[in-house]
């Protein structure tokens, strides 16, 4: 039998001897199965979340330890998705720690042919400068007969389902004080 066990310690043999005839929990649990302690068990807290992966905006619970994330599962108290999640939510958890996630802004720069590390304040940056540049060089403050238009042509936005709603809504408001008109959600399309 090797390492230790006797023709006891078999399931079946625990099965039919004891108060587990079915065989559907304790006949057949091995020492290392009983234990097993969940991850969920274990965390220092639970953050409440959203799935990012569709418009339905499904709630997640996520578990996490030590600033980790260790496990995330569907929130039963959700309205939306009364604690059940699709394979790509339920799989989410593995989007958060997969080692080939990217963890910096990568760049490249205009003819160049690798990306480039940059720090995430100078990205930023490159983007609000963009932005106002597009807007005052496509800036249309009135049409040829002189009606007032106040929109730029030179800025458009285009958001993701992955967005909730007050998000999107936040978005909108922004490129539509910026004078953009072609805002528009992949939601949508």
């Amino acid at each position: 039998m090797g390492r230790g066990r006797t023709f006891l310690d078999w399931p079946v043999v625990r099965q039919l001897t004891g108060a587990d005839p079915l065989g559907r929990g304790a006949a057949v649990e091995s020492a290392r199965t009983r234990d097993w302690t969940a991850r969920t068990e274990t965390a220092d807290r639970v953050v409440k979340s959203v799935c990012p992966y569709c418009a339905v905006g499904c709630g997640q619970n996520v578990y996490v330890k030590d600033d980790h994330v260790v496990q995330i599962e569907g929130d039963p108290d959700s309205p939306v998705s009364r604690g059940r999640l699709c394979p790509k939510g339920s799989a989410s958890e593995q989007l958060v720690n997969a080692d080939n996630r990217l963890k910096h802004v990568l760049y490249r720069r205009p003819g160049a042919a690798d990306f480039e590390r940059l720090d995430a304040d100078t990205a930023l940056d490159m983007i609000a400068d963009r932005m106002v540049e597009s807007r005052r060089r496509w800036w249309q403050d009135t049409d040829e007969d002189g009606r007032p238009l106040r929109r730029t042509m030179g800025i458009a936005a285009l958001g993701g389902a992955t967005l909730d709603n007050e998000e999107n809504y936040l978005i909108k408001k922004l490129f539509t004080a910026l004078g953009a008109i072609q805002i528009e959600n992949q939601a949508r399309i």
